[in-house]
């Protein structure tokens, strides 16, 4: 099979592959915080207040998903009105990069929540413009496939990253695990420069003198149950970042052990991203989307119970396969019903899901673990049931050919 025809196959073209390639070493300079960051904080020198470590781990990397998913809305109208999508990216890239950089200099508990809001602030900038190309860049015929792809390059990034940190961190220290966050991050602005073309925007649309930031068709109840779909995930499988210390001393590891069986989610996604996309083109998105939320209940549950750092792997990857049952379909669903001249803020609202249950994840694992150490993972495993019964009633079906789409696009 050539390339022309595994692009085809796969719902990509040359704009979604150097979109996802971008991604991938945007991804890349994140992850390599996941690992660093808690072990980081645990060796600054704590608030006048007295908190505990994973609260203060949790708040940290919270408030960078609070603020990317709180201005979600906002920059996702931005890219609708002035359509300059391309420079959204590098500049909210840009602001991610430096900020990784300038965590070398980062000596209180203060200066790395600054640095964290100012990186929430860059993903907020990135996030809606890349999702907006995306949405205009495929079909829906194989949207599923090409979003597959386009999660599969952002989770090898998040997979190899924590790695990276966590190797860079034992071996070399915080500083060569900085560095090597912010090259990443810059090449991903080279490669935007390089390898994507921006789509014009409608005359029409530019001349539109309305700027909203929100209208009813964010309201509708396929848009919403998708962003709650991504929500449930993110924040079931985002909690163990905020007890990495806890976790090392249950299980006896280090950082680089502990980095291996986080990893483990993003090789479950890695592995199953690609076909279950396809899946999703072929026997419909919401039956994933059900399907992920429920196997998500167990591997996230059974976490609290792990007592090798094999078990707490095998269960990572099983959070990955679920997740990557949820998060593309649930992506390709709001492609599906998005308008092109709002597919900013329509698409912002299922990314502003995955982000806050991102930020929300750690936080509610810190504040829980302190009435004991499962009760975090039975409550997020509890919400991903809710989460599959409210999908089923309420997520519509977009794939073609499977039921009638709803049209919001009158």
């Amino acid at each position: 099979m050539d390339s022309n025809r595994i692009g085809q196959y796969l719902g990509i073209n040359r704009g979604v592959l150097a979109l996802s390639i971008a991604r991938l070493a945007d991804a890349l300079g994140n992850s390599v915080l996941f690992i660093v960051i808690p072990l980081y904080v645990a060796q600054l020198p704590h608030p006048a207040f007295n908190v505990p470590v994973p609260v203060l781990v949790g708040i940290l990397i919270s408030i960078y998903g609070l603020v990317n998913s709180g201005l979600q809305p906002l920059t996702g109208a931005l890219c609708d009105r002035f359509g300059r999508r391309k420079r959204l990216i590098q500049i909210g890239l840009g602001l991610v990069g430096l900020a990784t950089l300038c965590y070398i200099f980062a000596n209180r508990y203060l200066d790395l929540l600054a640095l964290r809001t100012v990186q929430g602030v860059g993903l907020a900038l990135t996030v809606p413009a890349s999702m907006a190309l995306m949405s205009v860049l495929t079909r829906r015929e194989t949207r599923g496939s090409a979003m597959g792809v386009y999660s599969t390059m952002r989770m090898i990034g998040f997979a190899v990253g924590p790695l990276i940190g966590g190797f860079l961190q034992v071996h070399l220290g915080f500083d060569a695990a900085f560095y090597a966050g912010a090259a990443f991050v810059f090449l991903a602005v080279l490669l935007v420069q390089l390898w994507i073309k921006d789509i014009p925007m409608e005359a029409k649309k530019k001349s539109d003198s309305t700027f909203r930031i929100i209208d009813r068709s964010l309201l509708s109840p396929g848009i919403l149950s998708a962003g709650m779909a991504t929500f449930l995930a993110a924040n079931a499988f985002s909690m163990v970042t905020a007890l990495e210390n806890e976790f090392n001393a249950r299980l006896n590891m280090n950082a680089f052990s502990f980095s291996i069986a986080f990893s483990g989610l993003m090789i479950g996604r890695l592995l199953s991203q690609v076909p279950l996309g396809r899946l999703s083109d072929n026997i419909g998105r919401r039956p994933l989307v059900i399907t992920g939320l429920l196997l998500m209940a167990p591997a996230t549950i059974l976490l609290g119970e792990a007592t090798t750092m094999l078990q707490l792997t095998i269960l990572r990857i099983s959070q990955g396969l679920a997740s990557a049952a949820i998060v593309a379909p649930a992506l390709a669903v709001v492609a599906d019903l998005s308008k092109a001249d709002s597919a900013g803020r329509q698409m912002s609202v299922v990314t502003m899901g995955f982000g806050m249950g991102i930020a929300l994840g750690p936080l509610i694992a810190g504040l829980l673990v302190v009435a004991f150490f499962d009760l975090p993972f039975i409550v997020a495993g509890g919400m991903s049931i809710i989460g599959a019964w409210i999908a089923y009633h309420k997520m519509p079906e977009t794939a073609k050919g499977k039921t009638e789409l709803i049209n919001l696009r009158q």
